[in-house]
């Protein structure tokens, strides 16, 4: 009997750069739409105001509310650069791997840079 290869595992094969930001992007954009509850709830405590305000306020300035918030940031940048990235193909611009490997490597640190400003730009904001 004869055998067959298999199919290469993931840990086996080399993801390329778009397969990987093709998944980030839509991670990022299922953690965005939790955000949206985030922003709901900032909302509904604004209208209710006092302790309930009080209470989302000490859940966005705790070590976890922060880490959430840089997250997001972290998402809508990436989603955002990578959204851009795909209207160019929806163009017709951009396939070529030279070019998918450039607009790649732009989104990655575009996303770190773009969100590294926001971050100390909001920390300097705070009391």
């Amino acid at each position: 009997m004869r055998e067959r290869p298999l199919s290469p595992h993931l840990q086996v094969y080399r993801w390329p750069l778009s397969m990987a930001l093709s998944i980030l992007h839509r991670g990022s954009g299922l953690f965005l739409s939790l955000g949206a509850v985030f922003l709901v709830w900032w909302l509904h405590s604004v209208s209710r105001g006092g302790a309930a305000h009080e209470a989302f306020l000490a859940c966005v300035n705790s070590w976890f509310g922060r880490l959430l918030l840089i997250g997001w940031t972290l998402a809508i940048m990436f989603h955002l650069l990578n959204g851009i990235r795909h209207l160019v193909w929806d163009a017709g611009w951009g396939f070529e791997k030279p070019q998918t490997e450039a607009t790649g490597w732009a989104v990655v640190f575009g996303t770190l840079i773009l969100s590294a400003i926001v971050v100390l730009l909001a920390w300097r904001a705070l009391p």
